[in-house]
């Protein structure tokens, strides 16, 4: 059975940081490319970061500079700096490798004074 599992989020304020992890099981999580997406309330569930099984990254412009995605053996991760209020959301971990698609249960950030 394949899980992704999502952990870290929580409430911070403008300007903080917060670390997301995501701990896979029941694949080989090195050959998966792997993503970070979020949605926001009323809004569409949309891309944040991926990396690829070479470490190749991709990220949302308005994350550029501020979130790092990155991945060992077990995890991956994403860090979020210089947290904005618009960063609000249930952030989700995805992976993905040749048909096989997978998703985690989510994490809520709120960023908030």
């Amino acid at each position: 059975q394949v899980q992704l599992v999502e952990s870290g989020g929580g409430l911070v304020q403008p300007g903080g940081s917060l670390r997301l992890s995501c701990a896979a099981s029941g694949i080989i999580l090195s050959v998966y490319t792997m993503g970070w997406y979020r949605q926001a309330p009323g809004k569409q569930r949309e891309l944040v970061a991926d990396i690829t099984r070479s470490g190749a990254t991709n990220y949302q412009n308005s994350v550029k500079g501020r979130f790092t995605i990155s991945r060992d053996n077990a995890k991956v991760y994403l860090q979020m700096n210089s947290l904005k209020p618009e960063d609000t959301a249930v952030y989700y971990c995805d992976g993905k490798y040749s048909i096989n698609a997978y998703w985690g249960q989510g994490t809520q950030v709120t960023v908030s004074s």
